[in-house]
């Protein structure tokens, strides 16, 4: 055959069917082909953009208070922040829900978070509608609808907008990210992650982190580098399509771990304590403008001790702690620029939309009054000399830190409140930046106008000229919430369009109405009975209404109560009539088992190749009595490795075979607290090994709750036999899997439970099978 004439031939086939293609076959205004007739050649069309949609980035950073950034006045440098405000606009009325997966889903739907089944975190979801977690099809996403649209769409980092008893390999995988429109998804599905060893998915699949610490591995720079090949792979193939980047990293959540480069930087900074860096940040605050002139500084809330109360080890200790989560965040900083210089490096940060916003919630007072960072001593009770003893290690790979309620009070310049005080603006109110070269021209001002994280997707709809549709996939879509702030891009004085919000998080709630806001705090985190502790919640009126004028007042530094008592009865009546249209009540949930696969099994069986498998997933073996049983097969010269473990070495168990015994160890905050080794050693072939586990008896609390130990440790009795033959009996304490690694059979991925291997440590045997039946 004539190859030159064959290829001709083609190419004229191929351009006489191209033009064949009738003006009816044009894509129409909803992004999608109509058929063609049926006598006419053509290929099924996919939504195309209009031309010039911008690209939009959206970047949201974990558990970081209004005044920590130097941005808007803080210690911690973020020369990418900045960048992004000397290019853009500043809002200084930007508010979030107090909480991490409230704010993503209000963020990524434009509804108020309770309308999606979000009134608080995964790992708190109850059921009732307003806090069941189950974002349903009647309020489609932001990147459903961008993808409708014509975008590409992809996600890094946190995810923590699925109910956690789906993150299974057996799914269901309709709440996953790549089922709630995104694309690609790399990251983890949980509040928060180990930075040294997380457990990640890449779309549905558990993988493993691509190095380990010791190589240099880092959670938050392996987001940059995968977002940044996702920019590359897709401008290779598809340079003028726009996309839609969803960089959410775990950073700056407790854990609060970083490279010791990063919290180097802030040696010192610290140390003239938390009253000094805010009366100092409050001053930069007034010079940059970013807040008002006539703001008042309030003053420190009851609870919290003045620096100069404590004892000069504390001071360093907990100094210290403020240094680390510094570097954290100024790390994180840069690893968002890294993401943004990839976008410039292709041509297209001119008509790249970006949306910053500085932390999910106010800071994170989480930590108590001390912090938390002795997590290797059996119950963290260790003395302040003991903790500092050790304190170099603070951001490795050896402690799940986290700092002193006090600094994320003194990071939430000028307010008062932290996460999960929806009540006031030191957790609701976080900073936000707009960057868009092409469009906005008033670049490097500040934006005062209310705004909430539900605006955040009608002003990108707004932006890319798309319509949302009244119905998604055949279902009738509840309506926006938010609505478009892109007005502000150019009116820098017209009034917010934004005139109503409530905020309902952990018992704590407030309404804001055209420039009031009316609160009442339940109780902050640092209270011995905060939203989480056992038991009802039969006093959520315990603590009065306050009632206070932003428009006069931006820091909420005078309750007017007292003084406008009908103005607080009418926002009290606004707020039940919202909470009640938004499915807010009851404010605090009972805590109840979750619908898990696990849940009122007692028998469960397990294969080889079984691994990943979430605690949420996982037998609760926590208090109660089990049994554990392996058959396996051990091969001549071969035989040692995990059989069965689950936890990390922050807490759990493993059942391994080391120079052919049988060991069973238990670890408790780094160190063990209960091991077993076989008498017998094992030989070539099958083995039958049987571990029986009998926690002392406890009493019940409250409501029937089982009284734990120090930190849920529990003292018990272990027994072991192999191959019908009683090796040994032991008394141990045993504490459950520690909430951020995983159940594996035939490893022990992530970090090791016990320091007699490194992980995987992979058992070079056969596992026939491996049963857990709980007594």
């Amino acid at each position: 055959m004539n190859n030159r004439f064959f290829f001709g031939a083609a190419t004229a086939l191929t351009l006489a069917l191209a033009t064949s293609i009738s003006p009816a076959q044009a894509v129409s205004a909803t992004g999608i082909a109509p058929p063609p007739p049926e006598n006419v050649a053509s290929w099924p069309a996919n939504p195309q953009a209009p031309k010039n949609v911008p690209n939009v980035v959206v970047i949201l950073i974990d558990d970081v208070g209004f005044s920590a950034t130097s941005t808007f006045g803080g210690v911690i440098e973020t020369p990418t922040y900045d960048h992004l405000a000397a290019n853009g606009l500043r809002y200084n009325a930007f508010h979030v829900n107090s909480l991490c997966s409230p704010t993503r889903a209000a963020l990524l739907s434009g509804r108020n978070n309770h309308e999606v089944g979000f009134g608080t975190v995964a790992e708190a979801a109850a059921g009732y509608p307003g806090y069941d977690a189950h974002w349903s099809k009647d309020a489609a996403s932001l990147p459903e609808i961008l993808k409708l649209n014509g975008y590409s769409t992809a996600a890094f980092g946190k995810w923590h907008n699925t109910p956690l008893w789906e993150v299974s390999p057996a799914g269901p995988f309709d709440r996953w990210p790549t089922n709630r429109g995104f694309e690609h998804f790399y990251g983890f599905i949980q509040g928060y992650d180990n930075q040294y060893y997380p457990r990640l998915f890449r779309d549905t699949v558990a993988v493993e982190p691509p190095s380990t610490p010791a190589q240099g591995y880092n959670l938050t720079t392996d987001m940059s580098d995968e977002a940044i090949r996702w920019l590359h792979a897709h401008d290779a193939v598809a340079p003028d399509k726009p996309f839609f980047l969803y960089y959410a990293p775990g950073a700056v959540h407790t854990p609060l771990q970083a490279p010791k480069e990063w919290i180097a930087k802030y040696k010192g900074k610290f140390d003239e304590g938390w009253d000094k860096v805010r009366e100092e940040t409050f001053a930069r605050q007034k010079k940059l403008g970013v807040v008002p002139a006539n703001a008042e500084l309030t003053p420190r809330p009851a609870g919290l001790p003045a620096w100069d109360s404590l004892s000069p080890d504390e001071k360093k200790l907990l100094a210290h702690q403020a240094e680390v989560f510094a570097g954290f965040a100024a790390q994180a900083d840069f690893e968002v620029g890294r993401v943004l210089k990839a976008i410039d490096e292709e041509g297209k940060s001119d008509n790249t939309i970006v949306f910053e916003i500085f932390g999910d919630n106010g800071g994170s007072a989480e930590g108590g009054l001390h912090g938390t960072d002795l997590l290797d001593s059996a119950g963290g009770n260790a003395s302040i000399q003991d903790r500092l003893a050790v304190s170099d290690g603070l951001g490795s790979e050896v402690f799940m830190n986290h700092y002193a309620a006090a600094w994320a009070w003194a990071l939430g310049t000028p307010f008062q409140g932290t996460k999960q005080d929806a009540s006031h603006l030191g957790g609701t109110r976080d900073p936000l930046i707009v960057s868009w070269p092409a469009h906005i021209k008033s670049v490097g001002q500040l934006r005062s106008q209310f705004q909430h994280v539900n605006d955040i997707a009608p002003t990108i709809y707004d932006v890319a000229g798309i319509k949302f549709p009244e119905s998604y996939e055949g279902v009738k879509q509840i309506p926006l919430e938010g609505s478009s702030f892109a007005y502000t891009f150019d009116h820098p004085d017209e009034p917010s369009h934004h005139h109503i919000q409530y905020f309902a998080t952990s018992g704590n709630r407030a309404i804001y109405k055209d420039g009031w806001w009316a609160g009442n705090r339940y109780a902050s985190t640092w209270e011995p009975r905060g939203a989480f502790s056992l038991g009802p919640h039969n006093d959520i009126d315990r603590h009065p209404w306050e009632l206070y004028n932003l428009n006069e007042d931006y820091s909420q530094a005078h309750d007017l109560a007292v003084k406008y008592p009908e103005k607080l009865k009418e926002l009290e009546a606004l707020f039940n009539e919202e909470a009640t249209r938004n499915h807010a009540f009851p404010l605090l949930p009972e805590l109840r088992p979750q619908p898990a696969p696990s849940l009122n099994k007692t028998v469960f069986v397990y294969r080889s190749g079984v691994e990943r498998l979430p605690n949420p997933v996982a037998p609760k073996i926590v208090g109660r009595a089990h049994e554990i049983t392996a058959d396996i097969f051990l091969p001549a010269g071969a035989g040692d490795g995990v059989i069965f473990a689950q936890g990390s070495r922050y807490g759990g168990f493993t059942l391994f075979i080391k120079d052919r015994h049988v060991v069973y160890e238990v670890n408790a905050y780094g160190k063990s607290s209960g091991r077993i080794v076989s008498t017998d050693a094992l030989p070539d072939g099958p083995a039958h090994i049987v571990l029986e586990v009998l926690p002392d008896p406890a009493p019940a609390g409250a409501g029937g709750v089982t009284i734990l130990g120090p930190r849920g440790v529990r003292a018990g009795k272990v027994s072991l036999a192999v191959n019908g033959k009683q090796q040994q009996e032991v008394f141990a304490n045993l504490l459950g899997a520690s909430g951020t690694e995983t159940l594996d059979v035939g490893s022990d991925l992530g970090s090791a439970v016990s320091k007699d291997y490194t992980s995987p440590n992979r058992f070079t045997g056969t596992i026939e099978k491996v049963q857990l039946e709980l007594k």
